[in-house]
């Protein structure tokens, strides 16, 4: 336990601003997406670019992209949230539909396995098939924030798990500590959500 700390401490020691400003502005949107606020996109985009640097670096080929998609996913969500929800109005949380989640499983599974194998053969990628699944069930746990899906919290909470051993043993060791903190923001956001919604069933009855 002692060797983790430290070598935490040499990992805050020897971070980039680059890192800071990634984990600083990752903290602060996902926090603002728990409580449902509108800026937690545009803060993102600065979170996600950063990261896009950050895991070039680390030759986390696919998280980089994963990232760069992200940037431009963020615009939607910024729209979908303002705009989505009926006569295009603020868009409210509800469930994901069970279509839907059996569509996004098919294309988490088929993304794995063709970009894990293209990375496994023809990149220098560490943690090739991996980082693809982690991508993969990222970009699933994305597409259901964007559309104010309850359960994208549940999705987040099963990859950050994976990250922060992913991050911890590529030695970004701040990175790891963000997505720890992630865990706790996925747990807030998924109760925040849910009471949300359960409020929103009431009214909708009462009326």
């Amino acid at each position: 336990m002692t060797d983790f700390y430290n070598s935490i401490l040499e990992g805050l020691q020897g971070m980039s601003l680059i890192e800071v400003v990634g984990v600083i502005t990752g903290i602060a949107g996902v926090w603002l997406a728990a409580k449902q606020s509108i800026w937690t996109w545009p803060i993102s985009v600065v979170s996600v670019t950063a990261y896009v640097f950050i895991f070039y670096d680390a030759r986390l080929y696919a998280d980089m992209g994963l990232n760069a998609f992200y940037i431009i996913t963020s615009f939607y969500g910024w729209y979908e949230w303002l705009y989505g929800g009926k006569g295009h109005t603020e868009r409210k949380v509800t469930n994901v539909r069970q279509q839907e989640l059996w569509v996004l499983i098919a294309l988490v599974v088929a993304f794995t396995g063709g970009l894990g194998y293209f990375l496994d053969n023809y990149t220098d990628a560490d943690l090739s098939y991996t980082d693809s699944a982690t991508t993969a069930v990222s970009l699933m746990a994305y597409w259901l924030m964007a559309k104010k899906r309850l359960e994208n919290w549940l999705v987040w909470l099963a990859v950050d798990v994976v990250y922060v051993g992913v991050y911890a043993y590529k030695e970004l060791y701040l990175t790891a500590f963000l997505y720890f903190i992630f865990l706790i923001l996925a747990t807030i956001g998924y109760l925040d959500w849910k009471r949300d919604m359960e409020k929103e069933a009431v009214a909708h009855v009462t009326k």
